[in-house]
């Protein structure tokens, strides 16, 4: 588990803090791909969207996924796109989800009352 300030230099920290997991545990270069991209892509939304002082992220493993959780204590603004338009790939900003479903096996998202947790699965 790490716990950061929700500020820019708090996405490459993280960035490098799974990549070294990853590598340190010998998973495969998907894997290590895959986390890096989920973890920036959702670093990136809590310091841009939430508003939160601070970010957490956990990651946990067993013989068959990675999950990644991300956990803030903001209060999200809804900036998404309409649910007839698909994302488009080439936009400068609004894909973050996207990529991290291009990745992962299964998203979740989870608002209450005391911030977001965001759950990602990376199969092995």
């Amino acid at each position: 588990m790490a716990a950061l300030p929700a500020c820019p230099r708090a996405v490459s920290r993280l960035r490098r803090l799974v990549t070294a997991v990853a590598l340190s545990h010998r998973l495969p270069a998907a894997a290590e791909e895959a986390l890096a991209v989920i973890v920036s892509e959702l670093a990136t939304n809590v310091v841009l969207h939430s508003g939160s002082p601070d970010l957490t992220v956990t990651l946990t493993a067993d013989c068959h996924s990675l999950t990644l959780e991300v956990r803030d204590q903001g209060r999200w603004r809804d900036r998404s796109a309409p649910r007839c338009e698909a994302t488009d790939m080439d936009a400068e900003f609004g894909r973050g989800l996207a990529l991290v479903d291009a990745y992962a096996v299964d998203r979740s998202v989870r608002r209450d009352a005391g911030g977001t947790l965001v759950r990602a699965v990376v199969a092995l």
